[in-house]
């Protein structure tokens, strides 16, 4: 077994590579990185020095890949099974652009609210929190619209921009509830839980689930 992944089971872009894993059945060894253990963060450090995770690890191939978009990527070129998670041509870009659209209007903010409850009172950030709200809001607005004909983020083919979206709006939906105004959101997400690849991924996780800051 060539292909390791070095991760964390509670943390969201992690769960992004998961799912990719996960759908196509692709054998690798899992190897969970506690950063809080001077060693185990060194380890990784020495993989990519930016010292976040997933990273992927291909012995085979003599690769090292950071960065769940560029794993998703990289699987499906080099690992492809029955779900392909890139497009061609035009429709390849407009996946790309929902893959960010999620990870930086849904995920960022996200972390934002998340991180906030993790810093002591004086260090808190009230102006940051509302303004992550107010994009989270006018994001869940946007993908309503698109899921109110879509099955998946692309329409009916499940891709790389799902595997962005169901941990950002699994995660968003704890700290800024959708709410009934957006029901297609709500919708898609019960989807994205349905989908055995994810529903292993937020299963797994149950045990670190109390390590969640609470309001």
């Amino acid at each position: 077994m060539s292909l390791t992944l070095h991760f964390h089971p509670l943390s969201s872009y992690c769960w992004k590579a998961l799912v990719a894993l996960y759908e196509n059945d692709t054998p690798f060894t899992p190897h969970m990185v506690n950063l809080g253990d001077e060693a185990e963060r060194a380890a990784l450090l020495k993989l990519w020095p930016i010292g976040k995770f997933p990273v992927l690890q291909d012995d085979a191939r003599g690769a090292i890949v950071p960065e769940s978009s560029i794993v998703i990527e990289f699987l499906d070129r080099h690992f492809p099974g029955r779900t392909r998670f890139i497009p061609d041509g035009d429709a390849g870009l407009q996946m790309r652009l929902r893959d960010r659209f999620y990870d930086l209007y849904v995920h960022t903010p996200t972390q934002k609210i998340v991180g906030d409850r993790l810093v002591p009172a004086d260090k808190k950030d009230p102006h940051g929190v509302a303004m992550a709200r107010a994009q989270l809001t006018t994001s869940y607005g946007m993908i309503n619209r698109q899921m109110a004909t879509n099955v998946w983020a692309m329409g009916t083919a499940f891709t790389l921009a799902d595997c962005a979206a169901a941990p950002a709006l699994y995660y968003a939906n704890k700290v800024h509830p959708f709410g009934d105004a957006h029901r297609n959101v709500s919708a898609y997400l019960g989807r994205l839980l349905a989908r055995p690849s994810f529903a292993r991924v937020v299963k797994e996780a149950e045990p670190y689930a109390h390590m969640f800051p609470e309001e």
